[in-house]
C-alpha cells in the first residue's frame, strides 16, 4: 500500500482477547502499521452482521487494508481471499460472502486473489485460527508492499446472496439482516423500496407489521413511520431509515427484539393500513 504509515482495520467475532493477538501479528510483519481494531464485538459466526458493519464502516475508513473475519468455516474448503476494490482498498478474509457488500460499496472488485503462498502465512497454520496464522500476515504483508497477485491464484470471490425484498402494491416483506446492540432490527430495505411499496411514507405514517417467531406463531403490531426515534415516546416502536440507508424497525430507549418479540424473526412483512393478510 503507499503512503508512509499504510492504514489497517480489523474488524471480527473473536473478543478483544484473540482479535489483540491478529493486531499483533499485523505489527509484527508491518510495524510501522497504523492498525485500528473497527470491532471484536460482532455477534459470533454472523456473517450478515459482520458484512454489514464492514459495508457500513468502511467508506469512513482512510484507504488501506481491511481484515474482516467472521468464518464459521474455518478449516473447511472454503477459500481465504485477498480483494482489491476501486477506491484503492484491500479486504481480507474468508470467501464467505462477508466482503462482498463493502467491496461493492467502494468500488467494486477489482481482483481478488487466494491465499495460498506459503510465504505470506505463518510458519504454522492451524486447522481453527487462520485469523492469526493466515488472514493477519496476508493483510500485513499487503500493508507492507505485497501485490495481492503474489499472495497466490485470482478467484471469484462469493457473494453474500442475501436475500431480496418482495415488492407488492402496498405490501413489502424484508428480510431481516440482523439485531444490533440496541436491540432494533436492521431490514434488507431502502427507502426506494420503500416508496415502491408504499409511495411517499409521510413520518407518522402507520404500517402494519407481521413476523413469525421461531415457533411459527405469527404477530402483528402497528407501528409508525418516523424520522427518527425522539419521533415517539420512550418505550414505542416505530420504522425509520437508519444511517446507512436500511429500513429499521425499533423501540424509543428498548428493545424491539424484547419489547415486541421479534427474537429469532427472520423475515417481516409490512402492509398498508386496513389490508388484510393473503391467507385472511
Amino acid at each position: 500500500m503507499s503512503g508512509s504509515r499504510p492504514f489497517v482495520s480489523i474488524a471480527t467475532d473473536f473478543g478483544a482477547a484473540y482479535t489483540s493477538i491478529c493486531a499483533g501479528v499485523v505489527y509484527t510483519i508491518a510495524p510501522g502499521a497504523n492498525v485500528l481494531v473497527l470491532s471484536d464485538e460482532i455477534t459470533p459466526f454472523d456473517v450478515v452482521e459482520g458484512a454489514m458493519l464492514l459495508r457500513q464502516a468502511l467508506p469512513y475508513l482512510p484507504v488501506g487494508v481491511h481484515l474482516g473475519i467472521v468464518d464459521p468455516g474455518v478449516g473447511t474448503p472454503r477459500r481465504p481471499v485477498a480483494v482489491e476494490t476501486g477506491r484503492g482498498d484491500v479486504l481480507v478474509g474468508p470467501d464467505n460472502g462477508l466482503l462482498a457488500p463493502a467491496a461493492d460499496v467502494l468500488g467494486g472488485i477489482v481482483r481478488a486473489h487466494v491465499l495460498e503462498n506459503p510465504a505470506y502465512r505463518l510458519p504454522e497454520v492451524s486447522t481453527s485460527f487462520h485469523g492469526r496464522d493466515v488472514f493477519s500476515p496476508a493483510a500485513a504483508h499487503v500493508a507492507a508492499g505485497v501485490d495481492v497477485a503474489d499472495l497466490g491464484a485470482p478467484v471469484e470471490p462469493l457473494p453474500l446472496g442475501l436475500p431480496s425484498p418482495v415488492v407488492g402494491d402496498g405490501e413489502l416483506s424484508v428480510p431481516v439482516l440482523y439485531t444490533d446492540r440496541f436491540g432494533s432490527l436492521v431490514l434488507g430495505a431502502e427507502r426506494d423500496d420503500l416508496a415502491a411499496a408504499f409511495g411517499a411514507l409521510e413520518p407518522g405514517t402507520p404500517l402494519d407489521v407481521e413476523w413469525s417467531v421461531p415457533d411459527g406463531t405469527s404477530r402483528t403490531a402497528r407501528v409508525p413511520f418516523e424520522r427518527t426515534f425522539g419521533s415517539v415516546a420512550p418505550g414505542e416502536p416505530l420504522l425509520w431509515i437508519d444511517s446507512s440507508g436500511w429500513l429499521g424497525l425499533g423501540v424509543n430507549q428498548g428493545r424491539a427484539a424484547d419489547v415486541l418479540g421479534l427474537a429469532g424473526a427472520r423475515t417481516v412483512a409490512l402492509r398498508a393500513t386496513g389490508r388484510t393478510t393473503p391467507h385472511s
